[in-house]
């Protein structure tokens, strides 16, 4: 497992920008499927975005072409662009890292996939 801290959350208007960031301690974080999971109020936690070792990028339909998820294997970081901001979007937001190196690229989506969590960072949009 990897210590993750997210960053960045808050409160934000309709249409706005967020930039969430996921600081993570290990060093095999290159070889680490990366993911963002979201929990609204009364609901679930869902996935968002993942981005694996290889460059792979998936992210659900919902936050397509709004979100983007990047990488900095340098700086051992992955960051959650969050352009055009709905009040849908108002959840807890978690990073994760998978279990194991060089995941492949399947069960991504499921959270059985990753064995390390941070703590969660608000994301509110509202007017």
């Amino acid at each position: 497992q990897v210590h993750l801290v997210e960053s960045g959350g808050g409160l934000v208007q309709p249409g706005d920008s967020l930039r969430l960031s996921c600081a993570t301690s290990g060093r095999t974080f290159s070889s680490k499927t990366m993911a963002w999971f979201r929990q609204a109020p009364g609901k679930e936690r869902e996935f968002v975005a993942a981005i694996n070792w290889q460059g792979n990028i998936y992210s659900v339909d919902s936050v397509r072409g709004r979100f983007t998820i990047v990488r900095d294997n340098a700086k051992n970081t992955v960051y959650l662009q969050m352009d055009s901001l709905k009040p849908d979007d108002t959840a807890v937001y978690y990073c994760a890292a998978s279990r194991g190196d060089y995941r492949v690229w399947i069960h991504y989506q499921q959270e059985a996939e990753y064995d390390s969590w941070g703590q969660g960072t608000q994301v509110t949009v509202s007017a």
